[in-house]
């Protein structure tokens, strides 16, 4: 029987465990080593058992890396690390499943060469797991890795699991579809932030303007507005090293575009954490709160 290790037991991860322990796998390995109480109760309501991570290399059969994409490759390097101390020839299959752009990915497969674990390339899209909802996990690999893709689709029941197969096919491709996902809609919340506090900048009343303009010539902005926003406040913090992912999936000079939406979330994410919020929330969040009362008009 499989048994499946996720790190880290953030929100999406503990959802994904939440759905396979449902789904009947047991429960799921995970790291708790200096995380917070509030993290150690999620893993706990996810079914997530405690492991060291050379427990976790000796008894796991796949592991999922779900951490901000700062953290990918140090997860990548222990696991690595874990296993050659551990001195097991168990088999076990990897996959990096964050946000990080196509050459980053190659490179950190390129680490696993020889090593005894197999490598898979994955992105996650869509927001955690819930009742009504079941993000997609994309996963490629290498042209002989078709067994290992198979092996985390049958593993990974009650998950949404797409292997990238066919022509061209390889390590890269599975980032490549976040990296374009990401550059379309968390790009297009990074031009929306820029474009209301700029307008604010301006005066209220432009703000207000903008919102009028947007509801009468583009109402699906102003409906995608009145959802995303108040949800990607909150995480903006991860946004900033996302957009700089995406720059350099883009490259040349439309890197450049990323570089600037990556400072605007930068700056959302300090005002965010200040107590009390800063002006920019407030903003944001007010233009949202708007946008979501023409939408109930």
């Amino acid at each position: 029987m499989a048994v499946i290790a996720i790190l880290a037991p953030g929100v999406m991860g503990a959802g994904l465990a939440a759905r396979l322990y449902a789904s009947g796998s047991g429960s799921i390995l995970t790291n708790l080593e200096g995380r917070s109480a509030a993290t150690r109760e999620r893993a706990a309501q996810a079914h997530m058992e405690h492991a060291s991570y050379v427990d976790i290399v000796q008894r796991a059969t796949h592991i999922y890396s779900v951490v901000p994409p700062g953290e990918a490759s140090a997860v990548a390097q222990t696991i690595l690390d874990a296993y050659k101390e551990s001195g097991t020839t168990h088999k076990l299959i990897f996959a990096d499943c964050n946000a990080i752009n196509v050459q980053s990915v190659k490179h950190m497969a390129a680490l696993f060469v020889d090593s005894g674990i197999t490598f898979l390339d994955g992105s996650i899209i869509g927001l955690p797991p819930s009742a009504n909802f079941n993000p997609a996990i994309y996963l490629s690999g290498h042209a002989d890795d078709g067994a290992a893709l198979e092996s985390f689709v049958t593993a990974g029941v009650g998950l949404n699991i797409v292997p990238l197969r066919g022509d061209g096919a390889g390590i890269g491709d599975a980032s490549a579809v976040k990296m374009a996902h990401s550059g379309v809609v968390k790009g297009l919340l990074g031009l929306f932030s820029t474009s209301i506090l700029a307008a604010n900048a301006s005066s209220p009343s432009t703000a207000g303007g903008l919102l009028h303009a947007l509801q009468h010539t583009q109402p699906a902005l102003v409906q995608f507005a009145a959802k995303l926003l108040p949800q990607a406040l909150p995480k903006a913090y991860r946004f900033v090293a996302e957009m700089d992912e995406v720059g350099g999936f883009v490259g040349g000079n439309g890197a450049q575009t990323f570089e600037g939406l990556s400072a605007t979330f930068s700056r959302i994410a300090d005002a965010d954490a200040r107590t009390p919020p800063g002006l920019e929330i407030e903003l944001l969040l007010k233009f949202a709160e708007e946008a979501q009362k023409i939408q109930s008009n």
